[in-house]
């Protein structure tokens, strides 16, 4: 089955029941802009004049008629563009509800556990998480197709530079640290009692092993396995210490830190937090401005390291703790001495 034959059932079956409310991309249509574009090309080729244009159907009237492709720039890139931005913005916002419930806070743990004692939300949540995680890749799938079939039709690279952009613009689905989170979230629920779930162990044998972390290699990785095809590997070393991430933070960019790393980069005590950033703080890896403003305190991967190695974890605590205490120290000094006037 073709894919697009693919993502049309992906719609009908799932999306429609349970994401009716969030955006997708319009494969269909922007295939029917990029087959309106080939035509008119191939008409070019085969020497048709303006004239003889003219007098073919209305069904070719917009059709590209320049190397350049003004319709499929404006019609095509600007569409998915949007589409792009809107997915990210809703996958976000899902995902952040859904962690939200799984790692409450304050009373609402409270809350959450006195409930626990008359609804089992387990696998509810679970379930939310696999359509999560089946929406985003459908998603991501479907603009990459997309964007390769525009670059083939058009025998440019057009397609490649906008992914380019979309990962500039923070707006690619399948580096968003949301991605990592949804993944991290069902490695925590496997360490749980999930295999109890459902006669059979549903969950624990037929959803849960396309998730794996390893810790124990050189190089520690989160790895997801979408499809036989599609296999994504997120390195779990920080970049600035060169050790497993500890109390990770995910730039807008993507890039992932431990919070001391961080914050020492960007110039803030770490009890300040990587947010109280200057604007014009760049990240490490990519240099890019302005990505410490939208950091993401990546709770579910901290939860997932925090099992996965205690002794490290209690660790680099301590150290952690003894570094803020110092700073605290320091911080407050120099506000007595500015205070003062000294």
């Amino acid at each position: 089955m073709k894919f697009g034959a693919t993502y049309e059932e992906y719609l009908r079956v799932e999306q429609d029941k349970y994401l009716g409310q969030c955006s997708r991309v319009e494969y269909k249509r922007l295939k029917k802009v990029l087959k309106k574009c080939r035509v008119g090309r191939s008409l070019q080729a085969d020497g048709a004049n303006g004239d003889e244009q003219q007098q073919g159907s209305d069904e070719y009237s917009d059709v590209c008629e320049c190397n350049s492709c003004t319709l499929c720039d404006e019609m095509f890139f600007t569409e998915l563009n949007k589409e792009a931005s809107e997915i990210a913005g809703c996958f976000r916002s899902r995902v952040q509800r859904l962690l939200h419930l799984h790692v409450p806070s304050g009373i609402q743990r409270y809350i959450w556990r006195f409930r626990q004692c008359f609804i089992d939300d387990q696998q509810i949540m679970i379930q939310e998480g696999r359509m999560l995680l089946n929406y985003v890749t459908m998603n991501a799938i479907a603009i990459r197709k997309i964007l390769k079939k525009y670059d083939k039709i058009h025998g440019s690279v057009s397609g490649r530079e906008f992914r380019s952009k979309m990962q500039t613009e923070h707006i690619e689905l399948l580096q968003s640290p949301w991605l990592i989170e949804l993944g991290a979230f069902h490695l925590n629920c496997d360490d749980s009692d999930t295999d109890e779930l459902g006669a059979g162990g549903f969950f624990k044998n037929g959803f849960f092993k396309n998730f794996s972390c390893d810790l124990s290699g050189a190089q520690p990785l989160l790895t997801m396995t979408i499809s036989e095809t599609l296999k994504y590997e997120y390195s779990l070393t920080c970049p600035i210490c060169l050790d497993t991430l500890f109390n990770p933070y995910a730039l807008s960019c993507g890039h992932l830190f431990c919070k001391a790393c961080a914050c020492g980069a960007a110039s803030v005590y770490i009890f300040q937090g990587p947010k109280s950033a200057p604007l014009d703080a760049k990240c490490p890896v990519c240099r890019a401005v302005g990505v410490f403003g939208r950091a993401v305190h990546m709770t579910e991967l901290e939860l997932l390291l925090k099992r996965r190695d205690k002794d490290y974890w209690r660790q680099r605590l301590r150290e952690e703790r003894t570094a803020m205490v110092k700073q605290s120290k320091e911080y407050w000094d120099s506000q007595a001495m500015l205070s003062m006037g000294i």
